[in-house]
């Protein structure tokens, strides 16, 4: 966005000093009544959602995602491309009266080069962790001839 200045105003004689604070924001600190820090830029860790552990080693790939709040079948796990997709839709009519309660979720984690994507498999713990694995590919080991 550009500010034109009309060609009477002087901008020399205007106190930029008190117009630019209330427009612009101290990255840490106070401007009257209000307090502002970059962490009010930052999303609420778990606050309503799901939290997933990610790992890959040597034996293959597993992500664990929390879904206590959902049952099995409103679970859909697929693999588009290079990611595992996992998406949760819940919902459920009011008991106290008209209209229903929603709840979703969707997430997205990479496949590491070198996993099977052909064996992956999926389950739900009685604890209610959705654990999505897969083993690494099998590699052809070199043997020299001898």
């Amino acid at each position: 966005m550009e500010f034109i200045v009309p060609p009477t105003v002087l901008t020399t004689d205007i106190p930029w000093e008190k117009v630019l604070p209330p427009l612009v924001p101290r990255l840490n600190g106070t401007y009257g009544y209000y307090n502002w820090s970059p962490s009010l830029l930052m999303p609420e860790s778990n606050n309503g959602s799901t939290s997933a552990e990610v790992s890959c080693d040597d034996c293959g790939f597993t992500v664990q995602v929390d879904v206590k709040q959902f049952n099995p079948q409103d679970l859909l796990v697929k693999v588009v491309g290079d990611f595992v997709e996992v998406q949760g839709k819940h919902e459920e009519q009011k008991k106290d009266g008209p209209g229903f309660t929603s709840m979703q979720f969707n997430r997205r984690y990479r496949i590491p080069k070198g996993v099977d994507t052909m064996a992956l498999e999926s389950a739900v713990s009685p604890e209610g962790i959705l654990v999505i694995s897969a083993p690494m590919l099998q590699t052809e080991k070199i043997r020299p001839l001898t």
